[in-house]
């Protein structure tokens, strides 16, 4: 059967992972299409905080310490090639960040965890330091009484979100990729030569498909043999009018984008399908934030939104080649921005190539089902 729109491979869904992937394919030389949803759908990429950030992360599970800290070293090569495809500085800052601790009890908690990766990963883990409220206050005098220490590692850093987004989209088009938003897929039917995509649009054909449509995975998954076990996980994030520099680091609840604006996060609501913001949490949000910088209790918030996180079960990505479908490919992860680097440089490569590497091994569905 003919299709009207043929490629050699498409993408399901144009966020930060999906944009990532594509631009990467077609850096590998393989034309690629972009299916995306609606501008109203729950994307995660809308609502993201932009760190770049590996400080914690891979706990009991040492490959994901690893691959993150592998994403953060290569996002200097990311950002330069982006930004001589598409002459858009993302405004990458790789100072270092903190995680400020407001209460013993924290600062116990993460030291010990900070510890149990190192060990995990055999010293192999991001570097740290540990840091008194005295040590801490001596880097950053602006911090406040109620910070009782901090984690500081230096691999940690941050972007300007919006910049990224469209750097990635901007990218897409300098490569020559096929973006088509308001191009929800409703169904996936494998064909011996390749994959039907079907929507309210019409239809399309492409020899090989990758899923990034972030929580839409979990529902086009099994129409290629796939799994993406999500749990619910909605974000808030406040912004704050522009302000003068006073925060040249990256924290894992506040940062100070380049522009002068303070956003402040790292909410999680488990049971809300509500998009709209919760002022209760936003107060919190603001507290917390206030206690760590005493000077943002004179600082406007100017707006608020939701996010709905791309969480699976356990926290970790997966990537998974169809086993019954070898042409369909899944990427599914909560830290799109850190691992942008990764998904452009080291994921499309080996899908383009068509099959994924043993270091990704870890990261298959089927951990779930064991």
């Amino acid at each position: 059967m003919a299709f009207p729109d043929e490629c050699e491979m498409a993408v399901i869904g144009g966020g930060l992972v999906g944009a990532a992937l594509a631009w990467g394919l077609a850096r590998c030389g393989i034309e690629t299409m972009v299916l995306d949803g609606e501008d109203l759908d729950p994307r995660a990429s809308r609502a993201n905080f932009a760190l770049v950030w590996v400080q914690g992360k891979g706990l009991n599970a040492p490959h994901y310490a690893l691959w993150s800290k592998a994403s953060a070293a290569r996002w200097p090569a990311f950002a330069a090639t982006l930004a001589a495809d598409t002459g858009i500085d993302v405004g990458l800052s790789q100072r270092g960040a903190f995680t400020f601790a407001l209460c013993r009890e924290e600062f116990d908690t993460w030291r010990a965890e900070m510890e149990t990766i190192a060990q995990q990963t055999g010293g192999a883990a991001a570097p740290y330091e540990v840091l008194s409220a005295a040590q801490t206050r001596d880097r950053l005098p602006a911090v406040g009484p109620d910070v009782v220490g901090s984690i500081y590692s230096p691999a940690d850093g941050h972007v300007n979100s919006l910049r990224l987004f469209r750097a990635l989209h901007a990218g897409m088009k300098h490569r020559g990729i096929d973006y088509r938003a308001r191009h929800r897929v409703e169904r996936i039917e494998p064909q011996s030569d390749g994959f039907r995509l079907v929507g309210h649009w019409g239809e399309a054909f492409a020899q090989r498909i990758v899923l990034a449509a972030g929580i839409d995975n979990e529902r086009l998954a099994p129409m290629v043999g796939l799994s993406a076990p999500l749990k619910r996980s909605k974000g808030q994030v406040l912004v704050t009018e522009k302000c003068a520099p006073f925060f040249d680091y990256a924290a894992a609840t506040i940062r100070q984008a380049d522009e002068g604006g303070v956003m402040i996060g790292d909410s999680e609501e488990t049971q809300s399908t509500a998009i709209a913001t919760n002022q209760d949490i936003s107060a919190v949000l603001a507290s917390r934030a206030i206690r760590v910088f005493p000077a943002l209790a004179e600082v406007n918030v100017v707006r608020s939104w939701t996010g709905f996180r791309v969480k699976t079960k356990d926290g970790l990505p997966i990537y998974e080649q169809s086993a019954f479908h070898p042409g369909a490919f899944i990427a599914v992860c909560h830290s799109g921005v850190t691992l942008a680097a990764n998904h452009a440089l080291v994921v499309a490569p080996q899908i383009a190539a068509g099959a994924l590497g043993a270091d990704l091994a870890p990261f298959d569905s089927q951990r779930f089902h064991a």
